[in-house]
Order: C-alpha cells, then structure tokens, then sequence
C-alpha cells in the first residue's frame, strides 16, 4: 500500500476505481468487526461526453489519466451519492504498475528494506529515483541462515502518483494512499480461501491473472485480452453501434442464437485460456502446486456462458464471488450489488486497504 500522506486511521473511506471507459467510487466504514457498504455510484464517459472522451488517454507507454475529466466525473458521483467521506484510496491498473516477484538471499527483516531496493533495479525498466516501491514478503522466514527470502514487490511511476494527486485534490478528497489492483482484487476476493486461487480480472483495455497460495499473492501477470475486444467483435459482426454490442455482450454473450457472435467470441476468448493454462502450469513446475479454484471477476465476468465455458476448460470449480458478500447493506440492494459486484472488487478491495494496520 503506497501512502503517501501520514493520515489518522479513518473510520470511513473511499474507495475509487478509474477506468478507461467508468468510474466505480464505493464509500465503506468499518465498526469493530462489522463492515458496512455505505455507498457507491458509477458513472460511464459515454454519459458524459458525446465524444467519448475516455478516463484515460494513451501515451505510447501507459494509459495516463486525464486529469480535469477523471476528477470532474469523480466529484458527480460523489455529489449524486451524496459521499462527504474525505479520505479515499485510488486503485492503479495493471499497466500503470510493475509487479514482480524474485529471491533473495537468508537476511534478518532490518536488512530487507536496503536489499530490496539493492535488486529492484535488476526488474523494474526504470530508475529506482522515479518509482514509489512496496513489497511483501511472501516466502521464507527472516533470519533464519537457511531460508531464502522471496519478494513481491509493486512499483508505481511517480508520474503516474503525481495524476493521482491532482485528481484527488480536483474531486475535493485527501489522498490516504494508492493500491495496486491485483493485492486490492485478493483482498476483496479471496478473503479467508486457503485455496490456491487462479484470480482473472477481465477488464476493458487488459486482463489481470493473479495466483493466489493460502491467500498470499504470488504472481501478477497482465495479459492484453480485454472486454472491450469482444464488444467491438459484436459490433462489427452485427454492424451496431458499441452500446448495443454491450448489451447484446451482457444478456446473451456465449449462449447467443446468433451462431456467428458466439463463433468469435470463442476465437477470442481462446487465447486467454491458453494464457492461464501456461501460467498454471509454470506455477506447478516452480511450486509444485496446482490451481484448485478459478475465480472471475471484471466487467465481463457476468457474461453468460463465461463461467461455464472455464468450467468446463478446466474441469476446476469456477466462481464469480461477490465483493459485497461479506458487508452489510439493505436487504432490497441484493440482487443489485450481485450483478455490478464483478466490476465494483477492484474499488471494494481499495477500500479495505486502509483498514488494513
């Protein structure tokens, strides 16, 4: 977790998700035990710009926020929801950020903190100098002689820190800290599974496939499969415009009569499970462990045929977990918060991170 303010513990926080095409801000409290969903909203850039004007722009290296739009669109939906909460944490995407995992030699934990910044340069592609690092120990036990020490380490351009900070002072709110999307994805998901989990994130512009060993996040790889690439096959196959590939994406998806939209959306969904039987297979070649559980989540996790077409790839239970599940909220939100909860994990496990000592 990069905090890069020293704040009081809130009682309250702000969660805030800024992708490419919407906006997810969820507002959580947390009393003793119990957390409670106080509020959320989203709001999409197609209903605020006739253009389309994305959240994010490309630069030819990364998506880079647009400032004035992201915290205009930030502070509507907190003005409609009507959230005061100040303090809020902003989730990073996958390809704003460099996750690595890597060893170290036996060390005692005072000496961790100078040798990770020692062997970070050897895997980040930029200089330590323009970087904000966290990191995790995830394997071995310091300070014992015989134990090496193995790293996860999230890196963020301060580049990319700086658009967050402008942002949050444009929408009005005291930036806590910045999470990086796959430990915020775990930490909503996973929860109290000891499982090892095979985390995918579909997102718009990229997915995420996270592994996660008795709730520790292992690996984090970014692969360029994305929703929006199976919108815009509807699209063209069908010759309509995106807003209706969308929704013919959300209510038919794989079960649709229309033999020619199911034909390619296989084409493109194909390569992702190849993806994910690789990386499955790497890990049991490096841990001698096997995924037992897929978990989806995402914008796209909901279409329909998805979880079963895993299902069925894998032979693996395959779930679709709601982020939601474990707070408290109005009985009359259920089947609401069941159905956006795929698109909202990523601003819920924000979130939870500030409650995290």
């Amino acid at each position: 977790m990069f905090n890069p303010f020293d704040l009081f513990f809130p009682k309250k926080v702000v969660g805030v998700d800024v992708g490419t095409a919407s906006i997810k801000v969820v507002e959580i409290s947390k009393w003793g035990g119990g957390k409670t969903l106080e509020n959320y909203g989203e709001i999409k850039s197609i209903s605020l710009y006739k253009d389309q004007e994305p959240f994010r722009t490309f630069d030819g290296a990364s998506y880079m926020l647009s400032d004035f739009f992201v915290s205009r669109a930030v502070r509507a939906i907190l003005d409609e929801a009507g959230i005061r909460t100040k303090s809020a944490v902003f989730s990073v995407p996958d390809y704003s950020t460099f996750c690595i995992t890597f060893d170290m030699p036996p060390m005692s934990e005072k000496e961790i903190a100078e040798s990770v910044r020692y062997h970070a340069p050897q895997y980040i592609p930029l200089p330590i100098s323009e970087t904000t690092l966290d990191w995790k120990v995830i394997g071995g036990t310091p300070g014992d002689k015989k134990s090496d020490i193995k790293i996860f380490l999230i890196a963020i351009p301060n580049q990319v820190v700086e658009g967050y900070k402008r942002v949050a002072q444009g929408a009005g709110l005291e930036l806590y800290a910045l999470e990086a999307e796959a430990p915020a994805i775990s930490r909503a998901l996973v929860k109290d599974n000891k499982k090892i989990i095979c985390l995918v994130d579909i997102g718009v512009q990229s997915t995420t496939i996270n592994i996660i060993d008795k709730g520790v996040l292992k690996k984090s790889y970014s692969f360029g499969f994305a929703g929006g690439q199976l919108t815009y096959a509807i699209a063209s196959s069908l010759g309509v415009a995106k807003d209706k590939a969308e929704q013919i994406k959300n209510e038919h998806g794989l079960i649709s009569t229309e033999k020619e939209i199911t034909k390619t959306l296989y084409f493109l969904i194909d390569p992702l499970l190849s993806e994910i039987k690789n990386i499955s297979q790497e890990f049991y070649q490096s841990n001698n462990k096997n995924i037992e559980e897929i978990y989806l989540t995402g914008g796209t996790a909901n279409m329909p045929g998805l979880r079963e077409y895993f299902q069925e790839s894998f032979n693996k239970k395959v779930f679709v977990p709601n982020c939601f599940s474990d707070f408290l909220y109005p009985p009359i939100l259920e089947e609401s918060l069941r159905k956006i909860g795929p698109s909202f994990s990523v601003a819920v496990g924000s979130a939870l991170g500030a409650f995290k000592k």
